[in-house]
């Protein structure tokens, strides 16, 4: 699989996507510290995947649940609610995606937070620049969620997950379509 470049910047007229690390840095204390050093705003380290949308981050010296925005996998984790169809799957694509220790750079939208107060997050592999987002609907791990005002990247996601429906590939080919 190719790897994606990384996030491009915000539609004109908008806030960038340097200044929304340069927030994210701004709304934990300091910058992150990886290996060590200290690294630009917007970097953290996957401490643990819980499901295919949401990982525990270290940003400086706080852990953190992040959740991936743009996207929904398929529940495995919800109290009360049976695994969903391909959430298996979705977690465990997420978990080969990003191991613990990997390095990422993360930039939010709109809001910060959700009402469970998760960080709100896109999130690019820094090794590679992969957009781990736009990744899990591409290989049909995920389908879209765009609530506004985090909508930067709906246009790119939606087309990926038309493609992905189109050619049948992971959940669009294994499950029920939704509302069945």
């Amino acid at each position: 699989m190719p790897a994606h470049p990384t996030l491009p910047a915000r539609r004109p007229g908008r806030v960038t996507t340097a200044l929304l690390g340069a927030a994210l840095a701004l709304g934990l204390p300091g910058c992150s510290l990886v290996g060590g050093d200290r690294a630009p705003p917007g970097t953290a380290v996957v401490v643990e995947v819980v499901d295919g949308d949401t990982v525990q981050l270290r940003l400086g010296r706080r852990t953190e649940s992040a959740r991936l925005l743009g996207i929904d996998t398929p529940e495995t984790v919800k109290p009360g609610a049976p695994v969903d169809c391909y959430g298996p799957e979705a977690s465990a694509r997420t978990k080969a995606l990003l191991p613990a220790g990997t390095t990422v750079r993360v930039t939010r939208d709109v809001e910060g937070r959700d009402r469970f107060d998760r960080l709100l997050v896109y999130v690019v592999r820094a090794r590679d620049g992969l957009f781990v987002n736009l990744s899990l609907i591409e290989d049909g791990y995920a389908r879209t969620l765009s609530i506004a005002p985090n909508d930067a990247h709906r246009s790119e996601l939606a087309a990926a997950a038309a493609r992905a429906r189109a050619a049948g590939r992971g959940l669009w080919g294994q499950c029920p379509p939704e509302g069945d």
